[in-house]
């Protein structure tokens, strides 16, 4: 089965006002910055994104959060963000930050098919407020339920026209685990290859999960922080 479609903004017309939007990436490594870009030329609004975190000022999920496109977001880690800093303050978005373990393993149950779980995770915390705790073995434990979405976008380094994905080192972070975790995955790749054409044993996002594959057009690939050491230091 041919997934592939011409474009980012082809990919994502269905993308409307509302929807929940998984959006890969760990910092700026690994974002779908094609859609993205898309997505703000669409203009849909009253978004909820579920991301690690919601890009830098100017670039990754950060364009979506200048356009006030999202009103809702469920993540991480901001502390990258000014802009988003001011709108929480402001009571102009809503945020809910969650520790990235359990992160990880909220959007892992939904892909599983898991309504909720048990973690210790958070016990006496401000994040176990209007939860469920629960005893094992005499350790109280957190109930977190599954973080499903409407749309997941990943990026992945190579696809096939089939929608088998395969990442590249680091930049492979989140984009697998939102892959299965969505009623709809986009995937933008860097090299679109015919089916057959990747290895076996390297793909890490089947075919099964995605329903929509394009080749990608541009990726500045930013550092939020760039450290360098001086020579001879």
């Amino acid at each position: 089965m041919n997934k592939v479609v011409a474009s980012a903004d082809d990919a994502i017309r269905d993308v409307g006002d509302g929807a929940v939007i998984m959006i890969g990436g760990f910092g700026l490594c690994g974002i779908p910055e094609n859609l993205i870009r898309a997505l703000v030329r669409k203009g849909s609004k009253n978004l909820t994104t579920i991301s690690n975190n919601v890009g830098v000022d100017g670039l990754g999920n950060g364009l979506l959060l200048a356009a006030g496109q999202i009103v809702h977001h469920i993540g991480t880690y901001v502390g990258e963000n000014k802009l988003l800093e001011q709108m929480v303050l402001a009571g102009k978005i809503k945020l809910d930050l969650v520790p990235q373990g359990t992160f990880a393993e909220r959007i892992r149950a939904a892909g599983a098919g898991i309504p909720a779980f048990f973690t210790p995770t958070g016990v006496g915390t401000i994040v176990a407020e209007g939860k469920e705790t629960r005893e094992f073995e005499g350790l109280t434990y957190l109930m977190e339920r599954g973080l499903p979405a409407d749309f997941a976008f990943v990026k992945a380094w190579k696809g096939d026209r089939m929608g088998n994905l395969t990442y590249r080192k680091t930049a492979r972070n989140f984009n697998p685990v939102m892959a299965t975790a969505a009623k709809v995955t986009i995937a933008e790749v860097e090299h679109l290859v015919e089916a057959g054409e990747l290895d076996a044993d390297s793909i890490h996002t089947p075919s099964v999960y995605v329903k929509r594959i394009f080749r990608g057009e541009l990726y500045e690939r930013r550092i939020e922080r760039r450290t360098v050491r001086r020579v001879g230091g």
